[in-house]
Formats: C-alpha cells, sequence, structure tokens
C-alpha cells in the first residue's frame, strides 16, 4: 500500500475531538495511537485494545507523522 493510500485511512471530523486527525472516521486519534506506540505498545497490543482497528491503519498514523505537511491533504469528512 502506498504512502498515499495510507493517508486516506486518517481524515479530520470537526464533531470529532476537535477536528483532530483520526482513524477512518473514528473515535481514534491519531496522536494517540502514536503514543501507544511511543509507550512500548506492540502493533499486537493496539489491535486486540482496538477489534475495528487494522494493520494498516497504523502504518496510516506513521505515515501520517513522517510526512511533509506541505504536501498531504486530509479528506475532512461532513460536519453532520
Amino acid at each position: 500500500m502506498s504512502e498515499d493510500e495510507l493517508l486516506e485511512r486518517i481524515t479530520v471530523n470537526p464533531a470529532i475531538f476537535g477536528g483532530k486527525p483520526i482513524v477512518r472516521g473514528r473515535r481514534l486519534a491519531v496522536e494517540h495511537v502514536l503514543g501507544m506506540l511511543a509507550a512500548g505498545d506492540s502493533l499486537e497490543t493496539l489491535l486486540e485494545g482496538y477489534p475495528w482497528l487494522e494493520r494498516e491503519d497504523v502504518l496510516a498514523c506513521l505515515a501520517y507523522a513522517t510526512a511533509d505537511p506541505r504536501r498531504v491533504r486530509i479528506r475532512r469528512a461532513p460536519a453532520h
């Protein structure tokens, strides 16, 4: 999966966490995933804790963290 395809999994919805980047429109912030990884949690631990989470979602968070912010366009979810 390309970096662009991974980044399509990251969205922004003003109604969720004040518009912070989230994973696939769910109530899981990219910064939370990155924080868990930084704290030493494994991919397996993340996938067990969030049954809907996919390996590619975690890779998307890492891609987001390392992407050039001038190049990345995050899809904005429609406000409800």
